[in-house]
């Protein structure tokens, strides 16, 4: 069942994934921001931070101010159970982002739990600071 539910989430992140979010996430998804010390609990704010993390990690801009291709992609995956773990890596202004997504599935394939965890401390700085840009345009 875990491989079922990771690839909606695959294809969610390629855009090929029709429910989206609304129905990626339970109801009552928890999510844990590597920015933001308490937990963000329910659909709607899982959203947000996940819409603004995507916008975030994004790509970099060029000179011009274009965004080029996306730099995210996944490196591993490991899958276990109601649980996957998804290592990625990033460059964000030229600054190297490399982090896990720990995600947790409930009995009925949607997405419990969501926790992000980032590194190096100048990675962490970065997304803080775009994070919180990003979320201040979809407030």
């Amino acid at each position: 069942m875990i491989k079922e539910n990771i690839k909606k989430w695959h294809e969610h992140i390629k855009g090929e994934f029709p429910g989206g979010f609304d129905e990626l996430l339970a109801d009552d998804v928890i999510f844990y921001s590597p920015i933001v010390f308490s937990p963000q609990k329910g659909k709607d704010l899982t959203t947000l931070y996940l819409m603004a993390a995507g916008n975030t990690f994004g790509g970099d801009q060029s000179r011009d101010g274009t965004l080029q291709e996306s730099s995210f992609k996944y490196t591993k995956e490991v899958l276990d159970g109601n649980q996957a773990i998804l290592e990625f890596e990033t460059q964000i202004d030229g600054k190297y982002v490399n982090g896990v997504d720990i995600i947790t599935f409930n009995s009925e394939g949607k997405i419990s739990e969501f926790k992000v965890m980032i590194r190096p401390l100048q990675a962490v700085n970065i997304i803080h600071e775009k994070m919180q840009e990003m979320l201040k345009q979809f407030k």
